[in-house]
Parts: structure tokens; sequence; C-alpha cells
């Protein structure tokens, strides 16, 4: 079942077209990265998906019910972490949360163990002191708490790793890959390496459209590329001459990131009658397939 699912959705803000005719879904108990330069439009959809803005054409769903602008109807399903979540914060973690609890209406009997278990999950569990004395990182790990609260079938992270030191990083996207076996994770970054690291699918948003959109597997079988490996470092200067757009990585490897030369260059190679060790197939990186569809 799809948790999420937007079709022919457009968006603008005057004469100017943010997201234009955008259709994609999102299946149940995945982390699904959204991904896009800045400006792409990826703030504006998931305004759009929280009911925030209004739809000028097409429609959204979440947990099979449409999103209606100005309604919170859908929003009991969907836990949201903005990029720079906001506290009370001369509050603890604990006082926060169970503020959270009560305001949303939970059941008094089930907040305690909620958030018992929540601060243990985003381990801040050892954590007492006010939140103006947090970290940005643990503030992002409060915030992930707060959007779990009351179990959401979709969990939206607008940007979560942005600005984080590696360690704060790799602590937030650790956590969203353990709450995926309770709810879906919708991902929006433009940190490569996060979304190839935790995400199962992907959608790439280029001027308003999605430009690629798929699994990592799926996605990397579409521009393949090559190494080629020499015996002699004058052999690879040679042919990194004549086909300069490849990656030295030492002195007789040579990396391209599309395949659509490697016939040609096996032609060069025997005519040339230069020595080989290999020649293999490689997956391009997300970072290629991403500036190749923007352009850069």
């Amino acid at each position: 079942m799809d948790v999420l699912s937007l079709s022919h959705v457009s968006k603008s803000f005057g004469s100017r077209s943010v997201i234009d005719d955008l259709s994609f879904s999102v299946p149940e108990h995945c982390v699904f990265g959204f991904i896009g330069e800045n400006g792409a439009g990826k703030t504006t959809t998931m305004r759009m998906i929280l009911g925030l803005l209004k739809v000028d054409r097409g429609e959204i769903a979440v947990n099979g019910i449409p999103v209606q602008y100005g309604q919170n109807r859908t929003n009991q399903y969907i836990g949201y972490l903005p990029d720079v979540p906001e506290f009370y914060n001369f509050m603890t973690p604990m006082e926060y949360l169970k503020l959270c609890g009560e305001v949303t209406g939970m059941q008094k009997h089930l907040i305690q163990s909620r958030i018992m278990e929540l601060i243990e999950l985003v381990g801040l569990s050892k954590e007492n002191k006010r939140i103006h004395g947090f970290s940005r990182g643990m503030k992002q790990r409060l915030g992930i708490a707060q959007a779990l609260l009351n179990n959401p079938k979709l969990l939206i992270c607008d940007e979560p790793t942005s600005a984080l030191d590696p360690i704060g990083r790799k602590e937030i996207l650790d956590i969203l890959s353990a709450v995926k076996e309770h709810t879906t994770v919708l991902f929006s970054t433009h940190i490569l390496s996060d979304v190839e690291r935790i995400c199962d699918q992907i959608a790439l948003l280029h001027n308003g459209r999605i430009a690629l959109k798929g699994s990592l597997e799926e996605i990397k079988t579409i521009r393949p590329g090559f190494e080629i490996e020499f015996y002699r470092s004058e052999d690879a200067d040679l042919f990194q001459a004549a086909f300069g757009q490849g990656k030295r990585t030492d002195k007789l490897q040579i990396c391209y990131e599309t395949e659509k030369d490697m016939h040609e260059a096996m032609q060069f190679v025997v005519k040339k009658q230069i020595r080989i060790q290999r020649i293999e197939m490689r997956e391009p990186s997300l970072e290629a397939l991403f500036m190749e569809v923007i352009g850069k």
C-alpha cells in the first residue's frame, strides 16, 4: 500500500511555476529520498502534503485520504520535522514531549510510556537539562521524537541533516533507518551521500518535475560507467589524452561516468596496441547522475 501519493500536482506563485505536473508515490515502510538542488520545489511540495499550501491542479492523498488545503484530517497520519525545529527552550525533553502529548489529545496513561520509548530511541534518555543547552544535533533528535509521538503513518523530514557535523548526521540517519520498521519516511535533502546510505527509493526533483525516480539500484543502471586499468602509466597518459573526460584515480586507473565512449575506447586500445590489465563496468554515483540531470 502507498502511504503517500501525488498525481499531476502543479503549483505556481504568480507567473512563476514551482511544481509542474508532479506525480510519485511512497510505499509503506521505506525511506524515500526526495532530492533536488536548492529551490527545486521540495519544501513547497511538503507544505502541500501538509495542507499548508493550496494545490493549483492535481491530487495528493495520505493513507488513501485526499489532502485538503486548510484541513488537518490527513495530518493525524503525519509526523513532521522541519529543517529548524522550534521548542520551548526552558523545558526539559521529558517536559516538552509530555506537553506535546497532552496538546494532541493522547491518553494520559499512554503518554509516559511512549515518551520513554522515544527518548530511548533518539538517544536522549540521559539528557535532563533544559533544551536551550542542546546542540543542533540534539534538537534534531528531539524533533524526531516529537514527530513520532502519535505513531504516524508518514514521517516527513525536511533537510534533517543540514548543518550537522558528521557525528550528528550519522546519529540522525541511524534513527531514520531504525524507524522505518514502524513508519514510512519521506526524507528531503540535497546531501546525496545521506541518500545513498539509507534510502530505499528516491525521486529527483528538477525544475518542478521528477527527472529520475525508482530504487537506487534501478537508477544506477540507467547510465553505467566503466573503469580501465593499464599496465604502464605511459599508456594511461596516452589514453587519457584521447579520452580526457575520465577521472584518473591513480597512475594506472581511469574512471568514466558513462559508457557512451566505451566502444570507441576499446577500438582505440586495439589500434594503439595498448596493454590493459582490466576493463569493467561500474555503477555511476548518485552525484554524477544528479549533476547530469541539472546540467552541471
